[in-house]
């Protein structure tokens, strides 16, 4: 059996779809971490399905944005993501999976401050919301450190 790779979803509008159709969704993932790095988890939470679940590294699922925040507030007091390559790929049935890679920085509790380290982000969408996100990322490599 040849394995199937999902096919780039594309940007450009089809005519057919009324202007009610579902955002693009590498824009509706980037513009759901603005929020969460604004801490804006009202908007963040708005561009989410209601099956939402998240992982991430050290972490069972999470279904909450503010068990996230609570979570993440023994890991840093703030991370910033700098954005190298955003993917999305149609999966099929109106859905995509997106990739966002890049850096991250941001700071320690102790308030040293961190830059240059890896992530990278995998999120499902379907019917306009944000359905998983997975991260790995080298946080806990560079904490080492």
């Amino acid at each position: 059996m040849t394995p199937q790779h999902p096919r780039p979803a594309s940007a450009t509008p089809d005519p057919a779809v009324p202007d009610t159709a579902v955002p693009d969704p590498a824009t509706l993932v980037t513009d759901y971490l603005a929020a969460m790095e604004a801490r804006d988890l009202d908007t963040a939470r708005a561009l989410l399905s209601d099956r939402f679940e998240m992982v991430f590294p050290g972490t069972g699922p999470m279904t909450a944005l503010a068990d996230l925040v609570a979570w993440a507030g023994h890991r840093y007091r703030f991370v910033r993501k700098s954005h190298r390559a955003v993917e999305a790929f149609d999966a099929g049935g109106g859905a995509a999976i997106v990739y966002i890679r890049g850096t991250l920085s941001g700071e320690w509790p102790d308030g040293r401050g961190f830059e240059g380290v890896r992530f990278i982000d995998r999120f499902e969408v379907s019917g306009g919301r944000i359905v998983r996100q997975e991260v790995w990322n080298d946080l806990a490599e560079s904490r080492a450190r």
